[in-house]
Formats: structure tokens, sequence, C-alpha cells
């Protein structure tokens, strides 16, 4: 089994949340202002910093302040750890599903034929 990744981890924790995913689908289209961002979001500023802290924590945005304005934007391949987490977890299962199928066809040859010769 994978040693336990805490980056990965916090990456899953600020998925987990509808509002941090609503911020990324938002960022997914471009760059936005932290008040472009909270607009839509019925909470107050420093709750909804927190959410934009746990993103950039997770390494999924980045943010840069001009002047008074602070823009947060998505960060390049934040998602690949959770997407290559997924592509082993994928193999893992799709690998443990063969195995119960071939064991399933062979108790049903078995159960049609008698036990094979190896038995």
């Amino acid at each position: 089994m994978a040693k336990h990744d805490p980056d990965l981890d916090l990456l899953f924790t600020a998925l987990g949340d509808p509002t941090r995913r609503a911020i990324l689908s938002w960022l997914a289209r471009g760059p936005a202002s932290v008040s472009e961002l909270a607009a839509p979001h019925d909470m107050a500023l420093p709750s909804f910093l927190g959410h934009l802290k746990k993103l950039e924590d997770a390494g999924l945005i980045e943010t840069a302040k001009s002047g008074r304005v602070r823009t947060c934007s998505l960060l390049p391949d934040a998602m690949r750890p959770a997407r290559n987490w997924l592509d082993v977890q994928k193999a893992v299962w799709e690998k443990r599903l063969e195995q119960l199928d071939d064991y399933v066809m062979q108790l049903m040859k078995e159960r049609e034929h008698g036990p094979g010769p190896e038995d």
C-alpha cells in the first residue's frame, strides 16, 4: 500500500467542499479577483478567505496582489497528484475484478464439468 501523502490529503480536503469546487469551476474560465469569486457566496469575507487559503495550501490556486486587488488563478497541473492516485486505484480495482471474474468463471466451469485434472 502507498505511504500516507499529506499533500494528497490537502488536495482531497480542498476538493471535498462544494464552495471550493465552485471557486475552482469559476477559475477554470480564467483568473478572477477575490471580490468576484466571493460575490455569489453568502458568507463573511474572512470565511471565504479561509476557503481560498485551503485551495492555495493544496497547490490548486495562486494569488497575486496588484494594488488593492487580489487576483486568483488556477495552477497548471494542480490536479495531477489526484489524477495519478486515482489511476493507480483504478488499476488495482480492475485487476481485482479480473481476478474475481476468472474465479467465478472457473467455478462455473467446475459446476458444469466437474473438477479439473489438477484437483
